[in-house]
């Protein structure tokens, strides 16, 4: 791709050799054949991921995938920072590697979804209680009877926070939470479906807070980051790990109209506006559960792989079975979502996939897991005993790779074929 077509693109330059911006953690890789796999079915798959690498969309790509709970790819693509499209062409650049951590932006809703149902599975809350149950301030303006399962479900009736509303007040917990308790809903009863990209998280972090006594971040931490043994997995970043963290582009086509409607609508923001927002250590250093918890690909494929085994890992209980199958029962009917203006089905916190194909690819009923902007694509297959987690530092919205990004779902299905009997056995 030659500069006149990346400037037209707005995408980065990308080497002939893919080796040289290649970092493969071979201590945890385990042969193919092992599993019983053919290994060129898994090698196809890394071929999707440097083909969409190849787009040049995203600076930055790290994918892990785990079979039977046995990691088969942890690998990462690119740089971290300095080779952005508009970044100088002598501006230092920093590999991106397995152990980089990336900002999962709405892939952290599953996260938090689960801490959660997890406060549910000890009695501590009731999902079908109203928000106002337990925070009593939450019920102005008709708000009383909209429950924390319907701010899971994305039908709680307060999609988006009001326009004009400054970016950076997302990082000002008490005054994004007094927004939030003045909204108007466009409904209280849960019929319509509009998915809540902020908004739902903050709701879902004051009922936590309310109930606990303390910071969202500590019952992450003492809940899933420590069992798991996480070394990232935060909601954003201390302020002496800012440089460690990957820096996110814009790439790709501006957005047009109606796409950039839509963009607005969920984010409250145009791209350009999302790209400085994300890279200002405000938004990195601040808790906003739903979109910006920070780690590896390894670190969200380990959380979905915990999912996958009924909440146990290691041999530790995390959460129950019946937590793990509440967390990904399907809410409502498949419906059109009025915020992406796509149909969706949703459990309390999942995006759930379908057959005859779904968000996860072909034959995914039995899958869940969730988007992140958009290209960041993270989720478990029952039916295939795979847990995935590709994530990446571009911010196309609608561009040229959509096709790499499709053939990179539908290879994953191909290489791992569902196997009935490994969907009845999992999430046990």
């Amino acid at each position: 791709m030659n500069r006149l077509t990346r400037r037209a693109l707005n995408t980065i330059a990308v080497p002939t050799d893919l080796a040289s911006v290649t970092d493969i953690d071979t201590s945890r890789e385990e042969a193919p054949e092992d599993l019983g796999l053919d290994p060129t079915a898994v090698a196809s798959v890394w071929r999707a991921a440097e083909n969409l690498y190849r787009t040049g969309v995203h600076p930055g790509l790290q994918l892990c995938l785990r079979y039977r709970g046995r990691i088969l790819l942890n690998r990462a693509l690119g740089h971290a920072s300095g080779n952005g499209p508009h970044d100088a062409p002598d501006a230092p650049r920093v590999a991106m590697s397995t152990d980089t951590p990336v900002c999962y932006f709405s892939a952290s809703k599953a996260v938090t979804a689960l801490l959660i149902h997890m406060l549910a599975e000890q009695g501590r809350i009731n999902l079908r209680h109203p928000v106002a149950f337990y925070c009593p301030e939450f019920a102005q303006n008709g708000k009383q009877t909209i429950t924390i399962h319907q701010i899971l479900s994305h039908r709680g009736g307060i999609p988006a926070i009001p326009k004009d509303t400054p970016l950076d007040t997302l990082w000002d917990r008490d005054a994004i939470w007094r927004i939030l308790c003045e909204a108007v809903p466009v409904e209280v009863d849960g019929s319509k479906l509009a998915y809540h990209a902020i908004t739902g998280g903050f709701v879902l972090q004051r009922v936590l807070e309310t109930v606990t006594g303390a910071p969202i971040e500590a019952f992450l931490d003492s809940h899933l980051c420590q069992p798991l043994g996480m070394r990232w997995f935060t909601y954003g970043v201390t302020p002496d790990h800012l440089p460690d963290l990957a820096r996110n582009y814009a790439t790709g086509p501006a957005p047009r109209f109606p796409v950039s409607w839509v963009l607005r609508r969920a984010l409250g923001g145009d791209i350009g506006t999302i790209e400085s927002t994300v890279n200002d250590p405000r938004f990195q250093e601040a808790v906003v559960p739903a979109g910006n918890l920070c780690g590896t690909a390894e670190e969200m494929s380990r959380f979905f792989q915990m999912m996958l085994d009924g909440g146990l890992w290691q041999e530790q209980t995390i959460c129950r079975p019946s937590t793990i199958r509440r967390a990904i029962e399907q809410s409502g009917p498949i419906q059109l979502d009025r915020t992406m203006m796509v149909p969706m089905r949703f459990s309390p916190g999942f995006m759930l996939g379908g057959n005859p194909f779904g968000f996860w690819g072909p034959q995914s009923r039995e899958a869940f897991g969730h988007l992140g902007l958009i290209n960041k694509l993270c989720w478990a297959d029952a039916a295939r005993d795979i847990s995935v987690s590709l994530v990446n530092t571009g911010l196309p919205i609608l561009a040229h790779h959509i096709p790499a990004l499709i053939r990179f779902v539908t290879t994953v299905c191909r290489a791992f074929p569902v196997t009935p009997a490994d969907g009845q056995h999992r999430v046990a």
